[in-house]
């Protein structure tokens, strides 16, 4: 149990910083674009945002997928 969340504090800790990275990162971008979903279009955002914040979420639910596979 110990393992599993020290595995879990590291996901987290390296996800925020990466977000915290891109926060800082995008300061300067003036290339916007609005993201098509299924209802309706999001508000115009930066591309590096875009990218940068689907990076981060795939991190996470791989990192999640791989606890839950740990634990069978």
């Amino acid at each position: 149990m110990s393992f599993l969340i020290k595995k879990l504090f590291l996901a987290v800790i390296f996800n925020s910083c990466l977000f915290i990275v891109l926060f800082i990162g995008i300061q300067n971008s003036s290339n916007k674009n609005k993201v098509d979903l299924f209802i309706d279009e999001t508000i115009e955002l930066p591309i590096s945002f875009i990218v940068g914040s689907s990076f981060i979420l795939g991190s996470i639910f791989g990192n999640l997928i791989v606890l839950d596979m740990n634990n069978e």
